[in-house]
């Protein structure tokens, strides 16, 4: 009985053992399978970016945005569709610039370096002020993040936001302009205290004229972000080159009519142009007008909430304007304009690269920052901070070489003399050093913005133009008299 237990166990033991070599090369061709599984994934993974890819492509070559498809980012070609985007912004700033410096041509030779293109120039301080702390720098730098969550969540949700902040700044803008109508001579007197009495009531009048355009502005800052995230920058390009015609056709066809008037009328008139070229487009990526407005909207108060460290930094940055006005005022005649014309070529390799680029990543790191992708953020911001060094730097040394022939070549006909020419060359010399370092703050601070963060880059500004008034006050008084560098 003993021996036939042990040899029927034997045979059991041995029947076990093969099923455990059947179960051990069943579980090797598991995972033999498992592995082709996975790789058929990843080829159709990789086909999927391919197609993406050539989604793109197609995007890009025919330069023209449309709306995000369910479960395709449009930004997956990362480096091409940025560097495209910020081509075209580059060539429509190209183009806007130089007819801004047609504009300010027209303007000196028109004007000259004297007592009126000193009005006029002074004339903008308020009315800048109030778009750049406002709308530049608040509004349109917390708007896009907070369309991309909204949009991510509920595309209903995102259209309602619109349509309330649309409301929101158009009365909130328009009771401010009201209020600093009336607040005008008190402002113009901060803003230029060395102009005559009779100088500083035509400022007062340009200065409530104009007083229209950020409204304008206002509403045209919301229709640029809504096109930004839908890569529908066609449109939003166009806009700065419309606003500077309308300027000009003020300068040809107003100002012989009208004079300093007219300049005023035209400022106005390319403001009315900037929002309208933009609204066909903003409808057809899905824009639709409701007559919403909710003063107390957990949005509105999350958007004043995110801009005001933001609009606290801004204005420190347009005090320094009006600094920089009030000091060039109490000089000789002149003074403000030829700071001022330096200033604006300062900004041409700002405007052509620093910008652009800006512009063109910050759709993709807000999209980037809402879906938690923070390595395809840092690698559109530090390819776009290495292309901003790649242009801007040659850019500045060339304005360096060249700044008194460009100079000349830009602003030296009718009334801006010779003397006018070598003054704003030589200030334009002092600006270049600073160009690279311009370049790159509008992405610099776009990166913080698209993480929500906008207390940092506000601190960071507001020390710098505490700085810049001090070294300003210094180095005026010190070449006030003989000196070395004299």
């Amino acid at each position: 009985l003993k021996v036939s237990l042990i040899s029927t166990a034997t045979v059991e033991g041995e029947a076990a053992q093969k099923m455990v070599l059947r179960l051990v090369q069943s579980q090797k061709m598991a995972d033999a399978f498992a592995a082709n599984a996975l790789r058929a994934a990843y080829q159709a993974e990789r086909a999927l970016v391919s197609a993406q890819e050539a989604s793109m492509l197609g995007l890009r070559v025919f330069l023209r945005g449309g709306r995000v498809m369910a479960g395709i980012n449009p930004w997956v070609a990362v480096g091409w569709s940025v560097v495209e985007v910020a081509v075209l912004i580059g060539s429509s700033a190209l183009i806007s610039r130089f007819l801004g410096l047609i504009r300010n041509r027209l303007l000196a030779g028109n004007l000259g370096a004297g007592e009126e293109f000193d009005i006029y120039l002074a004339a903008f301080r308020v009315p800048d002020f109030i778009y750049g702390i406002l709308i530049l720098g608040g509004i349109s730098a917390v708007f896009l993040p907070l369309f991309s969550e909204y949009f991510e969540k509920s595309g209903k949700e995102a259209w309602e936001f619109v349509n309330n902040l649309l409301h929101v700044l158009f009365f909130g803008l328009a009771a401010l302009a009201l209020i600093l109508f009336f607040l005008a001579p008190w402002l113009v007197h901060i803003v230029a205290p060395g102009f005559s009495s009779e100088s500083k009531e035509m400022t007062v009048g340009l200065t409530r004229l104009m007083l229209l355009s950020p409204i304008l502005l206002g509403i045209s800052s919301v229709f640029s972000g809504t096109l930004h995230y839908f890569n529908r920058f066609l449109a939003y390009s166009f806009a700065p080159i419309l606003y500077n015609l309308g300027i000009i056709g003020g300068i040809l066809f107003l100002l012989p009519k009208f004079g300093l008037w007219g300049l005023g009328m035209g400022v106005v008139l390319g403001a009315g142009l900037h929002v309208l070229i933009q609204i066909p487009s903003a409808i057809k990526s899905g824009f639709v007008w409701h007559p919403v407005l909710h003063f107390g909207h957990p949005s509105i108060w999350k958007v004043l909430r995110l801009a005001l460290p933001r609009t606290v930094g801004v204005a420190g940055y347009h005090i320094n304007l009006i600094v920089m006005t009030a000091l060039a005022s109490i000089l000789s005649a002149g003074s403000v304009t030829i700071f001022i014309l330096a200033d604006d070529i300062q900004h041409v390799p700002v405007g052509l690269v620093g910008i652009p680029f800006a512009l063109a990543s910050f759709p993709a790191l807000s999209r980037f920052f809402a879906q938690k992708n923070l390595l395809a953020f840092q690698e559109t911001f530090f390819l776009a901070f290495r292309r901003i060094l790649f242009v801007a730097a040659p850019l500045a040394l060339f304005l360096f070489l060249l700044r008194e022939p460009l100079t000349r070549l830009i602003y030296g006909t009718g009334r801006f003399g010779t003397t006018d020419v070598e003054l704003t060359a030589a200030v334009l010399g002092v600006f270049t050093f600073g160009i690279l370092f311009q370049a790159l703050i509008p992405l610099l601070a776009r990166a913080f913005f698209s993480l929500q963060d906008t207390k940092t880059p506000t601190l960071i500004g507001l020390s710098s133009f505490a700085l810049n008034i001090i070294l300003a006050l210094t180095f005026l008084d010190m070449f006030r008299s003989e000196n070395t560098f004299s």
